[in-house]
């Protein structure tokens, strides 16, 4: 059973799944559907969709981010979308990283750079590079004008750099402090009641952090 995310100028869904109990986000415009981050039990993200995935957003390399990705590619032909940096370890390309967790590589369809707009079906989001977690980590911004519910919040998909309260650890191999709070600082900028949708804890911040 889906969660639904009130009040944000797109529709937003999400399922929370596996050990780390990951959110799983369901997005979708009527044109098209897009599913961030899918950790695992691809059927069951399937099935939330109602059927159809038109693209995966992976926000970072970790896991628990990417586990179900590749099954998920493969029974949707859905477009995978990743960062330039993370993509060639999410493919397999490159070696992980020794403190990282297997998982089934994935081919990584479209990579996106800091500043890109990545506009699927009606929706374009803005993809800002926030290094500290992973050196590929990326956050998506949609402003109410271009989604469609025009008054609703603008919404920022976090992965796992900002949680409710909190911000993504940065203690694994890749992750760096210094890059964190340069991170953190860009996304201050963003609106007060800019809607967060993090990677973990359950818990929509309904606001980005001022500086």
């Amino acid at each position: 059973m889906t969660n639904k995310v009130k009040g944000t100028c797109v529709p937003v869904e999400y399922l929370v799944l596996g050990m780390l109990e990951n959110n799983v986000y369901i997005i979708s415009d009527g044109k098209a559907t897009i599913v961030v981050d899918p950790t695992c039990k691809p059927d069951e993200i399937i099935k939330a969709a109602g059927g159809s995935v038109d693209a995966i957003i992976l926000t970072h390399r970790h896991s628990d981010h990417v586990g179900a990705a590749k099954e998920l590619r493969d029974k949707t032909g859905a477009t995978v979308i990743a960062s330039a940096i993370d993509a060639p370890i999410i493919s397999g390309e490159k070696k992980l990283p020794r403190d990282d967790m297997r998982f089934t590589p994935c081919p990584v369809d479209h990579v996106v750079n800091d500043g890109d707009i990545l506009k699927i079906g009606d929706m374009p989001w803005k993809v800002i590079l926030t290094p500290g977690h992973t050196e590929g980590g990326i956050c998506l911004f949609i402003d109410p004008r271009f989604g469609t519910n025009p008054e609703g919040a603008p919404v920022l998909i976090s992965g796992d750099t900002l949680f409710c309260g909190s911000i993504g650890r940065t203690d694994f191999q890749g992750g760096d402090m210094n890059a964190m709070r340069r991170s953190l600082k860009r996304l201050a900028v963003l609106p007060d009641e800019t809607v967060v949708l993090p990677g973990h804890n359950r818990r929509i911040a309904r606001s980005v952090p001022s500086g």
